[in-house]
């Protein structure tokens, strides 16, 4: 526990924070602020690959497991982390023929069309870009993998098809840009 701090103020910031300490006479840190940001940097590059990644980290931290899962879930509540998720890596997977289609959608239906492309399960990511015209005339965004072209093709093919019936005439052209290496798959890194 951090010099000069009472412990009841420890528990008391904590709690206000939606933080759950079972036991605060262990807590190691100057207050939870102190230890989302130890949390982040422990996990920035991936929870351990082990059958109890919180219970890991947690050891690493020198807290309990429940305070990490707690203290990562008001962060996910509160914005501070978007998601937890895996990060495969499609090449290792299988998944080489990797191909960010674009699309240049009426904007006066874009977000409904994004929100449908978005929810199709084979699309990873899709968001809306502005258009740099004249020469870059697309606007939404819709990433999709495949174990070859002719697959991410035909998925791309599917997304048309999407768009041209529950939007008639809403995208004007298309395109598909296959990827060809991973130059970086990471996120965003804090210093310690």
């Amino acid at each position: 526990m951090a010099q000069g701090m009472p412990e009841e103020g420890l528990v008391a910031r904590a709690e206000a924070q939606g933080a759950a300490l079972a036991r605060p006479d262990e807590f190691p840190y100057r207050d939870v602020a102190e230890l989302d940001r130890r949390i982040v940097l422990v996990t920035q590059g991936g929870l351990p690959l082990v059958a109890r990644p919180y219970a890991a980290v947690a050891e690493a931290l020198g807290v309990g497991e429940d305070l990490v899962r707690s203290r990562l879930a008001a962060m996910l509540a509160d914005g501070r982390i978007r998601r937890i998720g895996a990060v495969p890596n499609h090449y290792a997977i299988g998944y080489t023929a990797n191909g960010m289609s674009v699309w240049d959608v009426d904007d006066a239906v874009i977000h409904a069309v994004g929100e449908r492309v978005g929810a199709l399960p084979f699309v990873t990511h899709c968001y809306r870009r502005p258009r740099h015209l004249p020469d870059w005339p697309y606007n939404l965004f819709a990433m999709v993998h495949a174990a070859s072209r002719e697959a991410a093709l035909a998925r791309v093919e599917e997304i048309a098809a999407l768009i041209d019936e529950a939007f008639p005439g809403a995208c004007r052209q298309r395109d598909v840009l296959f990827s060809a290496g991973i130059l970086k798959k990471t996120g965003l890194r804090i210093g310690g």
